[in-house]
């Protein structure tokens, strides 16, 4: 596996192509949108520099790692990729529809790879002609920075298919997880409910976003409060993950909370919009609730 394809010249896309590149392999980066493909370019060349600067990779590596990304938007571009990374927004519809228009594209042997972060891999994979050589890779975001890959078998998934993914996975220097092809995975399974729960407790007055945020870095050592955290997902994303969730499991523990509801439909969609939980206009973030 030489050259790999990623679909989709945002956060997550960006990231897979850089490490990718990284790891000496040709990159196929697409985008429907030209501006996102510079902003894209813009941002894996910063965070090369940055490495540069920090003594963790020679300048060489740097020029050769982007010599190896090309850019483009036309899918018959990643006509002789070895893999495909569907990397766009998180939303089965679109998803779909670029896998239809992917397949006559790609020669026989291509694999596909779906970096969904909840939407189930069997029904992605009904929408090749290919649902033996398809699978779930689901990246953690920032990509270079986080160590995890997902990998998620469809009922069809041929073991070759998910082995060669794998060996992908360890070659771009990341920890595998094998999940089941259940709504949302292990992650977003376990993670989004606990967002959406301190949305909740925004929501019911309980504690401001500062003092939730405060609560969960401080009493439970986490990082990141999980409003900061949601912020940083993008709030369009964390409701996507949980309508996937209350749709699949029928449970409702996993009702969207009405507040995060609200802000999406306001398009305040966290770090990515200047706002959500946060107003990220100044120099410092100030909670907006």
């Amino acid at each position: 596996m030489q050259r790999i394809g990623v679909i989709g010249a945002g956060q997550m896309g960006s990231g897979i192509a850089q490490i990718c590149s990284a790891a000496g392999l040709d990159v196929r980066l697409l985008d429907v949108s030209p501006e996102a493909l510079s902003r894209s370019r813009e941002l894996i060349e910063a965070n090369f520099a940055r490495q540069v600067a920090r003594g963790k990779l020679a300048d060489g590596d740097m020029r050769a790692s982007l010599a190896r990304i090309s850019t483009g938007t036309a899918l018959a571009d990643l006509g002789d990729c070895d893999l495909v990374i569907e990397a766009a927004t998180e939303n089965e519809e679109v998803k779909r529809d670029i896998f239809k228009q992917l397949v006559p594209h790609l020669n026989a042997d291509a694999l596909i790879a779906t970096n969904t972060s909840s939407i189930s891999i069997t029904r992605l994979a009904a929408a090749t002609d290919r649902p033996g050589r398809f699978v779930g890779m689901h990246f953690m975001n920032p990509v270079p920075v986080m160590q995890l890959v997902e990998l998620i078998r469809g009922i069809q998934t041929e073991q070759a298919t998910f082995e060669a993914v794998r060996a992908l996975a360890q070659r771009l220097g990341k920890t595998v997880s094998v999940a089941e092809d259940f709504p949302a995975f292990i992650v977003n399974r376990i993670l989004l409910p606990m967002i959406n729960e301190a949305v909740y407790t925004l929501y019911e007055g309980v504690g401001s976003v500062e003092s939730i945020d405060t609560a969960m870095k401080l009493g439970a050592n986490h990082p990141m409060g999980p409003l900061e955290l949601a912020d940083f997902i993008g709030l369009d994303t964390c409701l996507a993950v949980m309508h996937v969730l209350y749709d699949g499991l029928a449970d409702s523990k996993y009702r969207p909370c009405p507040l995060l509801v609200k802000y999406v439909e306001a398009g305040w969609l966290g770090r990515k919009t200047n706002r959500g939980f946060y107003d990220y206009g100044g120099p410092v973030p100030v909670p907006t609730r």
